[in-house]
């Protein structure tokens, strides 16, 4: 029997049994699996025991395995032929801390549902959406699947870290430590959103990050601003000459070399996203602006989501206290980050910019730099056969055309599948904007939780159709 002609059980069963993948994901929302904190070390470990044993009772074997930090989940579930195709999923079961608690609603480790603002029904609880919530979705596909059919309808593996709101620190070595346990055709992952809360998304390119902390020093020591001033060199003003400098009157970055490699959206991508309307009165509104600040030549959605950025994250140097201090710094310094996009380099973008700093560094001032994060960007094959599956079968659940996206942002994740494990990854979510991820009062809508999981239906048994 094909999967398709099963489908339609399985959709019934999610929705007979609803209030019990509630229930569940809310016993999951009760830990407080704050990964930051080593006070909740226990409590991690707790959730990853949790998982696994709820997995395991899929018919997986399942096992929670140790890193250097806190532990992540193996569980893997195959059929009987080499046919099928073989499917990673990625999740995460860590959250972020609570703080600042005074601005929560009501407690973040007791979950609810409850009315949104605009009368939504929407799940409250910290990690609700990030990421409990979404890795739910697709768990509990899995559970319907093999409720209604005694199987799933493709090899499937499943891997939960703990560490992904620390910068997943120690789950690369764990990835080349255990690449024959997570071999696969090709990833999928549930960690965005979707366009609007009735309309789907593939996320299908996700911008890099360079991330570089500059220290620019001059006299050593700080000096009397009516002794010195006017004849010693003032590095607050050499720093901020340097940083103004970064972008010329159109929004481009001035950086030598800093756009080689990056390429226009494909035509037809293009005139698909011009079409949905989004407008500096959308987006830029609410938080209070009205100008896109960008390169002027390219629209407001290729300006968030697939050209390359930089932005003046921090700047301090000098005296900056109560009152007054006639000082001239000795140093000041400035971190600053670039959203690199395909066919960019990290190591150049990063070498292109200290050589931009050198160059208009004048005499009597020394640079020292730092790097904090170095991650390429990841573009998949607009004619992959999995992305096409999972489109078509999101279309089918949410009755309007899903949408193949970009994000601004970056999951260093899908970068590492792709250089360790060799796998493409299909990025599926169902997080709205006004989610709160990372913030007080976190939610997670309930309709995204009840169709995210039909959703994650669908896609298997669409996968399932494509073969290998």
């Amino acid at each position: 029997m094909s999967s398709t002609s099963q489908l339609q059980p399985v959709l019934d069963r999610i929705d007979a049994d609803f209030d019990q993948s509630l229930e569940r994901l809310f016993a999951l929302l009760r830990i407080k699996s704050i990964s930051a904190d080593p006070a909740f070390t226990d409590d991690c470990k707790k959730a990853a025991e949790h998982l696994a044993a709820d997995i395991a009772s899929l018919g997986f074997d399942a096992e929670v395995r140790p890193t250097a930090g806190h532990p992540a989940i193996v569980a893997t579930a195959k059929g009987n032929t080499g046919t099928r195709p073989h499917i990673l999923f990625y999740g995460h079961y860590d959250v972020q801390p609570v703080d600042p608690l005074n601005l929560w609603n009501r407690p973040p480790f007791e979950p609810v549902v409850t009315k949104h603002a605009d009368g939504r029904d929407i799940i409250v609880a910290r990690g609700a959406q990030d990421d409990k919530g979404q890795l739910s979705t697709f768990v509990e596909a899995c559970r319907a699947w093999v409720k209604v059919t005694g199987a799933l309808p493709v090899d499937l593996t499943i891997c939960i870290e703990g560490e992904e709101e620390v910068g997943s620190k120690n789950f690369v070595p764990f990835l080349e430590g255990n690449k024959k346990d997570l071999a696969a055709d090709f990833a999928v992952v549930c960690d965005t959103g979707m366009w609007d809360s009735d309309t789907p998304a593939i996320t299908t390119a996700l911008r890099g990050l360079v991330y570089e902390e500059v220290k620019i020093t001059a006299a050593n020591r700080d000096l009397h601003s009516g002794i010195y001033g006017g004849g010693a060199q003032n590095p607050i003003r050499v720093l901020t000459r340097i940083l103004g400098g970064l972008h010329d009157d159109n929004g481009r970055i001035t950086i030598p070399g800093y756009y080689d490699g990056v390429k226009d959206l494909p035509p037809e991508i293009l005139a698909q996203w011009k079409k949905l309307g989004l407008t500096a009165e959308t987006f830029l509104k609410p938080i209070g602006l009205s100008i896109p600040a960008g390169e002027k030549d390219r629209e407001l959605i290729e300006q968030i989501s697939s050209r390359p950025t930089c932005d003046i994250n921090g700047i301090v140097g000098g005296y900056t206290g109560e009152g007054s201090k006639t000082v001239i710094a000795s140093h000041a310094s400035a971190k600053v980050s670039f959203r690199i996009v395909e066919g960019q380099d990290p190591v150049k973008v990063r070498d292109a910019f200290r050589a931009y700093v050198l160059a208009r560094l004048p005499g009597d001032c020394t640079a020292e730099f730092l790097d904090h994060s170095n991650a390429p960007a990841i573009a998949l094959d607009w004619n992959m056969k999995p992305l096409a599956a999972a489109k078509a079968a999101l279309t089918d659940e949410w009755g309007k055309d899903a949408l193949l996206i970009a994000s601004g942002a970056s999951i260093p994740i899908v970068a590492d599948f792709k250089r360790t494990l060799g796998l493409d990854t299909v990025l599926v979510g169902f997080g709205l904007d006004d989610d709160n991820i990372h913030s007080p009062n976190e939610k997670y809508d309930l309709k995204s939780f009840h169709k995210g999981i039909r959703s994650w239906a669908r896609i298997l048994a669409a996968f399932a159709e494509g073969k290998k």
